[in-house]
């Protein structure tokens, strides 16, 4: 019986010292979904601010409604070159602060050719 108690407790802390790994892993998962999650809603944020820029309107408040309220705050918006650009700051899962930025460029289209 001393065996199958020490193969259990064997078992048990190589269990424990993959946890901190499992957690690690889990949030850089949850970490590459927010980040997809930013540059989707920074390409629809600058769809509807070259729409509102084609029809005479604030380009930053077209965005800013396109965004959920987190996000409202952390973005910018420019006109460049015949292209509306939106940039959305990457929260981070871990902690406050950013942990980049997404880019979206749309071309106006009375700029196209």
């Amino acid at each position: 019986m001393d065996g199958d108690e020490s193969e259990r407790g064997q078992a048990s802390v190589e269990l424990v010292a993959l946890l901190p790994l499992l957690a690690a892993l889990l949030l850089a998962s949850w970490q590459g979904i927010v980040a997809g999650q930013a540059w989707w809603l920074a390409a629809g944020a600058a769809r509807a601010g070259a729409r509102a820029d084609l029809v005479g309107a604030d380009p930053l408040a077209a965005a800013q409604r396109e965004l959920p309220g987190g996000l409202r705050s952390r973005v910018r918006v420019g006109r460049a070159d015949g292209e509306v650009v939106v940039r959305v700051a990457i929260p981070a899962v871990a902690g406050l602060g950013r942990l980049g930025t997404a880019t979206a460029r749309v071309r106006t289209a009375r700029d196209r050719p």
